[in-house]
């Protein structure tokens, strides 16, 4: 999906979230639940960038119906090089209502999975300030 690739190739997680349905369903390639929720996928994207370096993607694939997408990435998490997919479906409306990412290999899975379990007291701060309603 170009929209999403662009937005997140800028740093741009405005635009990465009104991308997000609000139904959307994330799921982490580390925590078996997935986490249904525009607020809570937009600060899981938020914290990522804090835990990413030397992030790009290499690739981008897409399926016939034009609603499936798949973005091939490379990035380091500390010491620990990994590669990994972002999985998109998009609704009716264009929106991305799936967002199911895989990394390899485990060493950098385990890397990622430390570095956002640190991160994840701010993402969930981050999400209910997202959800609450505006005053």
């Amino acid at each position: 999906m170009r929209a999403f690739r662009e937005a997140v190739e800028a740093g741009d997680l405005d635009a990465v979230e009104a991308l997000l349905a609000e139904d959307v369903v994330f799921t982490s390639p580390v925590v078996f639940k997935p986490y249904p929720g525009k607020a809570i996928t937009a600060s899981i994207l938020r914290g990522v960038t804090r835990v990413f370096e030397d992030f790009r993607y290499e690739r981008e694939l897409d399926g016939s119906d034009g609603r499936d997408h798949a973005l091939v990435f490379r990035a380091r998490v500390g010491e620990r090089e990994l590669t990994g997919c972002d999985f998109i479906h998009l609704n009716e409306d264009g929106l991305i209502d799936e967002l199911t990412v895989m990394v390899r290999p485990l060493s950098g899975a385990q890397a990622l999975a430390a570095a956002m379990g640190a991160q994840f007291d701010q993402i969930l701060k981050d999400a209910e300030a997202r959800s609450a309603p505006a005053s």
